[in-house]
């Protein structure tokens, strides 16, 4: 049996965390940004985490 590839695409948008949970970058900030806010903008660069429901599911891909 091979081994088991990663997902090289979610492998490259998330990180796991030394706690086990997943951090991942904002949406909405590769383009269009003369229309948003400078507040906005700067928030869209902070890491959040990945929500519990979907945390199962982006380990299975970065770690298999």
């Amino acid at each position: 049996m091979p081994k088991m590839k990663s997902n090289r695409g979610a492998a490259k948008r998330f990180r796991v965390t030394a706690s086990g949970k997943i951090k991942r970058h904002s949406s909405h900030h590769g383009h269009i940004l003369t229309k948003k806010s400078s507040k906005r903008k700067r928030n869209l660069r902070k890491e959040s985490l990945v929500s519990e429901a979907d945390s199962a599911r982006v380990k299975k891909m970065i770690l298999a």
